[in-house]
């Protein structure tokens, strides 16, 4: 079943993040500067947001099948972080368009402020997915031997408590 889900959990992330990445680059000014950018979020956003549902419901499973060895990663700490930048980003992003009149609509390039929020969650997204990938390889587990700061990091619990004793 993990291969099903963690499959689920990809071609999910492939159909709601290039949804966004579409939105984000036209509000970005770069991409389909002809196509107002209301027509472009009301066709969009549905699907975009299904597939996040979807996405964040097969990541929760896919941390509850391994939880400890998932929370002890540095990748997904990093990860839940960049995710939560890219929600807060996301909340003031649609708070900014609605509060806006719409009077660029028609514009190729959008305010400057629209352009800010476009441009950090591509930023944030693209970290996501890079530290999400990067959750599958055991660089900094607990099971190796690492500078102390990592096990810090990575929560290693067991293995700071063994460095303490050893100093005593």
């Amino acid at each position: 079943m993990y291969a099903w889900i963690e499959s689920t959990h990809v071609l999910t992330l492939m159909l709601s993040l290039g949804m966004l990445f579409v939105i984000d680059l036209r509000m970005l000014g770069v991409a389909f500067p002809n196509v107002p950018a209301s027509t472009l979020l009301d066709r969009l956003n549905r699907p975009m947001v299904i597939g996040f549902v979807v996405m964040f419901i097969t990541g929760f499973i896919l941390y509850y099948a391994i939880p400890v060895r998932t929370t002890q990663s540095i990748w997904f700490r990093i990860k839940v972080v960049l995710l939560i930048a890219a929600a807060v980003n996301a909340w003031l992003f649609h708070r900014q368009i609605k509060a806006s009149d719409m009077s660029w609509d028609n514009d190729a390039k959008p305010p400057k402020r629209i352009r800010v929020g476009a441009g950090l969650s591509l930023l944030f997204w693209a970290g996501v997915v890079v530290c999400g990938r990067t959750i599958a390889y055991d660089w900094y587990d607990c099971h190796k031997e690492m500078p102390n700061f990592m096990y810090w990091a990575a929560g290693c619990v067991d293995e700071l408590a063994a460095i303490q004793q050893q100093m005593q």
